[in-house]
């Protein structure tokens, strides 16, 4: 099942490990593997590609991170099939995303001689690029019946969904405000209007697909594989003005 009908898809770069995620999870269906189950998959996947970063096994950690980027797809593909949606799973899932993402930044401080300063800079690049990204794609899900387990507006805690427990639901989106709550505040000052504005063209969610995680995952494996680890966090810091251009375009339709 996709996460919008078949007539509003798009070509996401960033969502290039969909095929191999989608035969996971149809392989975990008939399981007792939950989309949690595959989210802790993805979670050690990361933490192990970073290690390899930190020791410079750099083929090592482009595989556990493009293997990272495929499960964190997965868990998603296995609650659609099993029609488990979860607010604890879609919380969960973003708040290890972001530290995973704040920890590849301090390995990529710790292997070269960028300031950190720098460093995290980059990584609230990202985070402002993926938010972007993902604000306009969950407008494009609600606006055309597609899957609503994300909100365009994370405001009130939810209420939990069958088979999760409102308690652990009232934690995550917590943890979740906490870390996000800045980044959505921001591209909403930046482009409050997008949820009543006309549909963006496909061209334009190709191109800001690009914000994906996954194409940032894919792109710094890229990076290291081919020794340009030094010019990683200088890519990301440059590529996060498209951030506005994106918006201008936007609000030129």
């Amino acid at each position: 099942m996709s996460k919008v009908p078949k007539e509003y898809k798009f070509l996401d770069l960033s969502d290039y490990g969909r095929p191999i995620a989608r035969r996971i999870a149809n392989s975990l269906k008939e399981t007792s593997y939950t989309p949690i189950d595959v989210t802790i998959w993805f979670i050690i996947s990361g933490l192990i590609g970073i290690a390899c970063i930190i020791f410079g096994y750099y083929w090592a950690a482009a595989f556990f991170l493009l293997s990272k980027s495929i499960l964190d797809a997965a868990d998603g593909e296995l609650a659609r099939v099993k029609n488990t949606p979860s607010y604890t799973g879609r919380y969960l899932d973003s708040v290890a995303d972001i530290l995973l993402n704040l920890l590849i930044f301090i390995a990529l401080w710790y292997i070269t001689e960028v300031h950190f300063l720098y460093c995290f800079l980059s990584f609230l690049g990202i985070q402002l690029q993926g938010t972007l990204y993902n604000y306009y794609y969950v407008i494009l899900r609600n606006s055309v019946n597609g899957d609503t387990t994300s909100r365009v507006f994370e405001t009130d805690i939810p209420l939990a969904l069958k088979g999760e427990k409102q308690k652990d639901v009232n934690l995550l989106f917590k943890i979740y405000k906490a870390l996000y709550g800045v980044f959505d505040k921001i591209i909403y000052a930046l482009d409050a209007k997008a949820s009543t504005g006309k549909r963006l063209p496909n061209i334009l969610m190709t191109a800001i697909s690009t914000f994906g995680l996954g194409f940032q995952l894919l792109i710094i494996s890229a990076m290291l594989v081919s020794g340009y680890k030094e010019y990683i966090v200088s890519f990301f810091l440059w590529y996060s003005l498209m951030v506005f251009v994106f918006i201008g375009i936007r609000k030129l339709l």
